[in-house]
């Protein structure tokens, strides 16, 4: 996820449309399997993000994160957040160290659809707090997954991973949220991860068709983040580590189908 967008009615797809998605889902999953093999002590972040951009050219996808617009264009093929940065970490010479958390996101468009997705990815021994954390964002993610096939509103299942996130005692980034996805990376709707009175008036129905990129980005302390100086790195306002994790998911006639799994 890079950038929020004007919520509209959401555009749903057809059972053709998602299996194309999920031609590139496939595609995210094979970067992010690799990058998660490749964070290992001693390794800089920037030769991941060659790897991945690699990886797209041999398949014939397009980064939808290289160039994407803000006050300066993304620079990378992926997002790679360590420790207290929640996400959009630029990659560069930064060598990955035992104890860190490092969060890898990344998306690409195949024959004109897209799909998005974001691992969590522990190095070495971390602290017991750091990895309940990485657990409590991955629950938090699955229970998405299950009830958006169980529930009538996002609000609802929204509700059920801001419960889980509170009753673990972390905090659930309120700046930053999911969103539609489609044939670009960002369609409507804006997918927040909790519920408060500023989101009722853009929760949806969850019917057949629609495609979702949902990912909790939650925090060890409180729920305040900042931008750094590259106007893209976001870490935690107290300095805590954060997680991250994101699926694809496209809710269908016949259930919920996960469209960047392995």
């Amino acid at each position: 996820m890079l950038r929020g967008m004007i919520p509209e009615k959401p555009p749903l797809k057809t059972p053709e449309e998602i299996a194309l998605m999920r031609e590139a889902g496939k595609v995210v999953a094979e970067a992010l399997r690799l990058a998660r093999q490749m964070a290992q002590p001693g390794v800089t972040t920037a030769e991941i993000d060659r790897a991945v951009e690699d990886l797209f050219h041999q398949r014939g996808a397009i980064s939808l994160f290289k160039g994407y617009p803000g006050r300066v264009p993304y620079p990378a093929v992926t997002c790679i957040s360590l420790n207290e940065q929640v996400v959009h970490g630029i990659p560069g010479p930064r060598k990955i160290q035992p104890g860190d958390l490092v969060k890898i996101d990344t998306a690409c468009k195949l024959n004109g659809w897209c799909a998005d997705a974001a691992i969590c990815v522990p190095v070495g021994e971390i602290q017991p707090e750091i990895r309940r954390l990485v657990q409590v964002t991955e629950e938090t993610l699955q229970i998405a997954i299950r009830e958006i096939g169980r529930k009538q509103w996002w609000s609802e299942v929204a509700a059920l991973m801001q419960k889980h996130v509170r009753d673990a005692g972390f905090s659930v980034v309120e700046k930053f949220v999911g969103h539609g996805i489609g044939r670009v990376m960002h369609e409507p709707p804006q997918v927040p991860n909790y519920v408060s009175p500023q989101t009722k008036h853009a929760d949806f129905r969850l019917v057949p068709g629609l495609v979702l990129a949902i990912e909790p980005m939650v925090n060890m302390g409180r729920k305040e983040v900042v931008e750094l100086a590259d106007h893209w790195t976001v870490i935690t306002r107290d300095r805590l580590p954060s997680a991250h994790c994101e699926h694809t998911v496209a809710l269908t006639p016949t259930g919920v189908q996960v469209l960047t799994l392995d």
